[in-house]
């Protein structure tokens, strides 16, 4: 299994399309077998679904993200747990033990403007 946490310094960021990182970690027979922190490439609707699926993710847990996200999420495979709050390492350890609960998302829609890596800052190239 491959998880991507959205990331802000070490801890779960709320708004998962501009968190400033995102932190990859591989788990097989109930054990962390890799864990990088990679940053957030940037975000247009549709993107990060594509790039994360390619890099063979196939859950997403962040604070928040809007609805089309999470349509796009699982259009593309993905399971997305909303609603997390704390620690990565605290998240991987709930994984592990098999605790991590969803709930609902952390932020509204359009709230995550103004934070961590904006529309503007895209490191990728946009499909015209």
């Amino acid at each position: 299994m491959k998880i991507a946490v959205s990331t802000d310094n070490g801890m779960v960021s709320p708004h998962f399309g501009r968190c400033p990182q995102f932190t990859i970690i591989e788990i097989e027979e109930n054990k962390v077998t890799d864990k990088k922190v990679i940053d957030n490439p940037g975000h247009h609707p549709g993107y990060l679904p594509e790039f994360l699926g390619k890099a063979g993710v196939n859950c997403i847990i962040a604070g928040g993200m809007g609805i089309t996200a999470k349509e796009l999420f699982s259009q593309a495979g993905i399971k997305a747990i909303l609603g997390a709050q704390g620690t990565v390492d605290g998240i991987v350890e709930k994984i592990l033990t098999g605790t991590l609960e969803g709930g609902e998302s952390l932020c509204d829609p359009g709230a995550g403007k103004g934070y961590g890596v904006d529309k503007t800052e895209c490191e990728h190239e946009k499909e015209e």
